[in-house]
C-alpha cells in the first residue's frame, strides 16, 4: 500500500468557558459518558453527485445508507452549489465565499488562492478554523481539487506541497497499483488510467472486481483506519473524506450493475435544448467526450440514442450505489466505536451532472441539473426533520459548521448558517441561491431561475418558472420583463464585481 502521508504538529488551545459550556450541554443531549467536548464532524465530499438518490424520492435507486441516512438527519431537497465545477465549487464552500472573478471559477483556483498564498490573517478554509479552534483534522482522498491533495498536473510526478497547507493536521490518500493520485482518479481495474491509455478508453467500464479493486474502496480502508486512530484522541476531530465516484470514468464493481436493469432505466425528462434559446449555456459535453472509445459522441442539440443513453445512466448509477455502500461502511465503523452520538455527519456532492438533460452530458452549465446537488447532513441530540425545502448554499455550510461547533464566525464570509433547521427554528435568511459559470451568473429562487449573460459586451437574459416547467424546456425572459427587473437586481448584489470581469 502507498500511502502519501502528511503531519503538522498539532497546536494546543487554551479551553474557554463557552467551549466547556456547550461541551456539557452536547454530551447532555448525545447522551455520550465519553469526555466532553464540541462534536466531531465526519465530511464526505462526493464528486459529481447530483440528488438523485432514493431518499430524493427515485425509488429505483439502490442508496440504502444514504437513504438511511437521511431518515436519520435532514434531507436539503434544494441546495445548490456556486460554480458547476469541482476545483472552483471547492474553493466556495472551503471559503464560504462566491467567485468575484474570473479566475475563481477555475480549478486551479484553490492552488493560486490558498497553495501560493499561505499564512494569510484569516482562516485558508473552514477545515483551517476548525483546526485553530482545537480541531485534529485529517483528509483522506480528494476534499481540495486534487485526488491527493497535493499540487501537481494530471501527468507529473506528485509534489509535496499541499492544496490546504495550513488546514490538515494530516493528509493520507492510498493510489494502490495507480501510483499515483491523478492516475487512480481516472482509473480502470486492471491498473490503468486515462492518461496512459492516451484517452482511448471508455467513459464507463463494469469492473469484475471487488470494492477495493477501485481507489474509492482504497479511500474507505484508509478512512476506517484514521477513524480507530481518531477515537483514542481527547481532541474534537474533523475527518474529511472524497470519494471520486460518480465522476467520469462511470467505473464500479460489476455487482453495482446488477442492481439494475438496463431496460428499466428511465431516460432524461428533458433531453432536448430549452426552446426560447440559443447556444448560450448549451455546451458539447467536451468533458466526457475526451473519453475517445464511447460509441456515440455529445454534441449540443444532439440526442444519443435510448439504448446507449440508459448504458450511461446505469453507469452513473452503478457508480452511485458503489459510493453509497463505501459510505455505509464507514458509517457503521463510525456506530461501532460508539463515535455516532457525538459526531456530526455532512454528506456533499460537489455539484450536479447533465445525464443527457438538454443534451449536455457533464456539469458547466448554469442549469438546474449542474448546479443542484446533494446535501444530507446528520446532527446528534439535535432536532431533525425528513427534509428541508428551503434553498441552501455550499457557502452556507461554514457558517453552519463553526455555530454548529460554537466556534465564532467570519464576519466577512458570504454564506449564512442555517443552524437554526437543528433546532427547530425557521430559516431567516433570504431564501435565494447564487451560481457562477464563465460568462455568466444566476439566481435561483423558490419559482424561478435567472441567468445573465455577458457575451462581448452584449447583455442577454434565460428565465425559466419552475412552478410550470420543472425540466426547465422553455426560456420565457422575453414573456415577463417585470420577473426579470426584480431579480436582476437581487443577482447584481452578488454578482455585479463577477460579472464586470468580463467586459474587463
Amino acid at each position: 500500500m502507498k500511502v502519501v502521508k502528511f503531519h503538522k504538529k498539532l497546536k494546543v488551545y487554551n479551553t474557554t468557558l463557552a467551549l466547556v459550556l456547550f461541551s456539557v450541554l452536547f454530551s447532555c443531549m448525545s447522551g455520550s459518558s465519553k469526555e466532553h467536548h464540541p462534536p466531531n464532524i465526519l465530511f464526505f465530499f462526493v464528486d459529481d453527485l447530483r440528488p438523485q438518490l432514493g431518499a430524493y424520492g427515485y425509488d429505483y435507486m439502490n442508496t440504502p445508507n444514504l437513504d438511511q441516512l437521511a431518515k436519520e438527519g435532514i434531507l436539503f431537497n434544494n441546495h445548490y452549489v456556486q460554480v458547476p465545477t469541482c476545483g472552483a465549487s471547492r474553493y466556495s464552500i472551503l471559503t464560504g465565499m462566491y467567485p468575484k472573478k474570473k479566475s475563481d471559477i477555475d480549478n486551479e483556483v484553490i492552488v493560486k488562492e490558498i497553495a501560493n498564498k499561505p499564512n494569510q490573517n484569516t482562516p485558508e478554509s473552514f477545515i483551517h478554523h476548525l483546526k485553530n479552534d482545537g480541531y485534529y483534522t485529517v483528509g483522506v482522498g480528494k476534499v481540495s481539487h486534487s485526488p491527493d491533495g497535493l499540487v501537481y498536473g494530471y501527468e507529473e510526478k506528485p509534489s509535496k506541497k499541499l492544496e490546504l497547507p495550513s488546514s490538515w493536521d494530516e493528509m493520507v490518500f492510498d493510489a494502490g497499483k495507480w501510483d499515483t493520485g491523478w492516475n487512480a482518479f481516472f482509473s480502470y481495474a486492471d491498473g490503468s488510467n486515462r492518461q496512459n491509455k492516451n484517452k482511448n478508453v471508455k467513459p464507463y467500464e463494469e469492473g469484475d472486481v471487488e470494492d477495493d479493486g477501485y481507489p474509492d474502496g482504497l479511500t474507505t480502508k484508509l478512512a476506517i483506519k484514521k477513524l480507530i486512530e481518531l477515537e483514542t484522541k481527547k481532541e474534537p476531530f474533523f475527518l474529511g473524506i472524497g470519494y471520486f465516484k460518480p465522476h467520469l470514468p462511470f467505473n464500479a464493481p460489476k455487482k453495482y450493475w446488477d442492481l439494475y436493469d438496463e431496460n428499466e432505466i428511465p431516460l432524461a425528462e428533458n433531453p432536448s435544448i430549452p426552446d426560447g434559446i440559443d447556444s448560450l449555456g448549451v455546451h458539447n459535453s467536451n468533458e466526457f467526450n475526451s473519453y475517445r472509445l464511447g460509441e456515440e459522441k455529445a454534441e449540443a442539440g444532439k440526442q444519443f440514442s435510448d439504448t446507449y443513453a440508459r448504458k450511461l445512466r446505469r453507469a452513473y448509477f452503478a457508480s452511485v450505489s458503489y459510493v453509497d455502500a463505501q459510505i455505509g461502511r464507514v458509517l457503521s465503523k463510525l456506530k461501532a466505536l460508539n463515535l455516532e452520538d457525538e459526531t456530526i455527519v455532512v454528506v456533499w456532492g460537489d455539484h450536479g451532472w447533465h445525464l443527457g438533460d438538454q443534451t449536455i452530458w457533464g456539469k458547466h452549465s448554469p442549469f438546474e441539473k449542474a448546479l443542484k446537488s446533494a446535501l444530507i447532513i446528520k446532527v446528534p441530540g439535535t432536532r431533525n426533520t425528513s427534509a428541508v425545502n428551503e434553498i441552501v448554499e455550499s457557502v452556507d455550510i461554514y457558517p453552519t459548521l463553526c455555530e454548529l461547533a460554537n466556534i465564532s464566525n467570519m464576519e466577512t464570509l458570504d454564506g449564512n448558517s442555517f443552524a437554526g433547521f437543528f433546532k427547530g427554528n425557521l430559516y431567516q435568511q433570504e431564501n435565494y441561491a447564487f451560481g457562477f459559470w464563465r460568462n455568466c451568473a444566476t439566481v435561483r429562487t423558490d419559482r424561478y431561475r435567472l441567468i445573465e449573460f455577458n457575451q462581448e459586451g452584449e447583455t442577454s437574459y434565460q428565465l425559466y418558472d419552475y412552478c410550470i416547467d420543472p425540466e426547465e424546456t422553455r426560456n420565457i425572459a422575453g414573456e415577463q420583463p417585470e420577473v426579470i427587473e426584480r431579480l436582476k437586481k437581487i443577482l447584481h448584489k452578488k454578482s455585479k464585481e463577477y460579472l464586470e470581469s468580463f467586459s474587463n
